[in-house]
Order: structure tokens, then sequence, then C-alpha cells
């Protein structure tokens, strides 16, 4: 297992995206769905390991993610991540800056792999249709943006791996973005053992 060799900690929203492949490299945190469930899950895991005095050396955000543009299937390391929901433009800050916070809009992740990038916008919804027009980055996701700034708090740094589920066409279902995680489970296997 990777994360016998390193301190890396694997964090995952669902067990969906768990499969057969990456059951194989390592045992992850699962946090459960959106922002607020992976901000909550990554910083009580930081704390009880910040306790032991045994923070990791890497956090790995991995996991689905939709897209109009890239590849259904594809693997991408996360250069950057943004969070879509932050709207604090009606008292004149920019969109997607956190009000009186000491850092921009998008947040830059480790890419210590020599592996093609492509930007995250991370946000409540699931996104879908002419939604995607209104998001400046690569693909969608729903918990990196939390789990990157829960790290910060521990000074930990953090890198994503996503795998393209879906973004073509509509999503209407939940069979619309389980189809490709079969696929998905066995190409990001394959780059997280780059790692190793």
């Amino acid at each position: 297992m990777v994360t016998d060799r390193h301190r890396i900690k694997f964090v995952m929203a669902t067990r969906h995206e768990y499969g057969v492949h990456l059951q194989r490299r390592f045992d992850p945190l699962v946090t459960g769905v959106g922002p607020i469930e992976a901000a909550v899950g990554t910083a009580a895991m930081l704390a009880t390991a910040a306790e032991r005095g045994a923070l990791p050396d890497l956090v790995v955000s991995i996991g689905s993610a939709g897209s109009r543009t890239l590849p259904l299937g594809s693997i991408w390391q996360v250069a950057s991540v943004s969070w879509r929901d932050m709207d604090a433009s009606r008292i004149g800050f920019a969109r997607g800056v956190t009000p009186f916070a000491d850092f921009g809009a998008e947040l830059a992740l480790e890419t210590p792999l020599d592996w093609p990038t492509a930007r995250l916008s991370t946000g409540a919804d699931i996104v879908g249709g002419d939604a995607y027009a209104g998001i400046d980055a690569d693909m969608v996701d729903m918990e990196t943006y939390a789990v990157v700034r829960a790290c910060q708090r521990f000074g930990v740094p953090v890198m994503g791996l996503r795998g393209i589920s879906d973004g073509p066409g509509e999503l209407e279902a939940l069979g619309g973005w389980t189809a490709m995680l079969g696929v998905l489970d066995e190409r990001l296997a394959e780059v997280v053992d780059r790692l190793g």
C-alpha cells in the first residue's frame, strides 16, 4: 500500500469511487459528498493526526469530476482549485474570493507527477448542461477546495487526482455518474502507482 511506504493520506468523497484497483493500493478517508462534509472530515482526520504527531506529508484528494472539455475516462492532476459558490461581489469582492482572507480565488496544488494538469472548480452543486459555461475551470467536483483549505490550516500539502466521469450531454440520474467509475478506478490506480 502506498500509505505504508509514504506518509500519504488519500481522501475521497464516497466509496462508490473506491473500486477493486484502488482498494489494492490504499485505505482512504471517506468524508461524504460536498464541501462541508469534506472540510469536516479532513479537518477531523488532521487534528487527530496532529495530536499523535503523525501529520501526513501529503494529502491526495482523489475521485471523479465532471467536464465539458476533457475526455470521458481521462485522468488529470489538479493544477489549481477554486470555489465556485463563493460570491461576495455585492460588497466589493471579486467572485470566488473569500472576504477578508489572505488568499486569492484560485489555490495552487502540488503537482509532483509528470502527468497532465487541469484546473478544477469545487462547489456544492452537481453541474450539468449550460451551467458549465459559467465556470472558469476545466473540470468540476464537490470536495477538493474544502480538502485544501483544511490541509492549509495544518500546513499539509495537497495534490488532486481526478478522473472525468461525466460532462458531455445531460447528467440526469445517478447512473450517468456511476457508469464510468469502474474505468476511472483502474486508471486512477495506475497514476497512484507513480507516487510510489
